[in-house]
């Protein structure tokens, strides 16, 4: 049975290593929210450094998951002091229990705040796509497919919510996502 691969990207307005108010409450919210989204049904596993000191993304193991990756268009800083950015990259069951995990409690909660930590582009910052069952997507898979996303807009290769497809590449849709849905879920996962 395909797996659902969520890869999402944004650039922080600050360096992870900041010890500002914001950056903290940054750490501290997603900390918050990566506990409950993995007891979210529909969840399977999101990549995971093996070493996860603060701010170590481009040196980190993260094993199965590749070697850490950014799309072209980020433009700060790839050391502990300077790396300004904050990327998942997870698997789900489907795309109704990512939904409800995304834009529902905690996780609901952060997106309202999304701009007092992220800066606003013109790239899209999250993409979905199918894999096979026994596939582990990589960093390099979710930059090559969000940067597909802002070339080419949805497509079975790489969509979002609105404009989502089902495993066989048909259009798919999902009570609650679609086009009446854009501005909620065009702004972020």
């Amino acid at each position: 049975m395909p797996r659902l691969a969520l890869y999402t990207f944004g650039v922080l307005k600050s360096p992870l290593a900041d010890q500002g108010p914001l950056t903290r409450e940054f750490y501290d919210t997603g900390g918050a929210v990566y506990r409950a989204i993995s007891r979210h049904p529909g969840y399977l596993a999101h990549a995971e450094a093996a070493d996860d000191a603060r701010g170590v993304l481009f040196d980190a193991d993260w094993g199965a998951w590749g070697e850490f990756a950014v799309p072209g268009w980020y433009d700060k800083g790839r050391t502990v002091e300077t790396t300004a950015l904050a990327a998942t990259l997870s698997l789900w069951t489907g795309l109704r229990p990512a939904f409800d995990a995304i834009y529902t409690g905690l996780h609901r909660a952060a997106l309202n705040r999304r701009d007092d930590w992220f800066e606003r582009t013109a790239h899209p910052n999250y993409v979905f796509w199918w894999v096979s069952d026994d596939a582990i997507p990589t960093w390099q898979d979710g930059v090559s497919r969000l940067e597909h996303l802002h070339r080419h807009g949805s497509a079975p290769h790489a969509f979002t919510f609105p404009h989502s497809f089902a495993p066989d590449g048909t259009p798919a849709r999902v009570r609650g996502m679609g086009p009446k849905s854009d501005q909620v879920a065009g702004k972020g996962a």
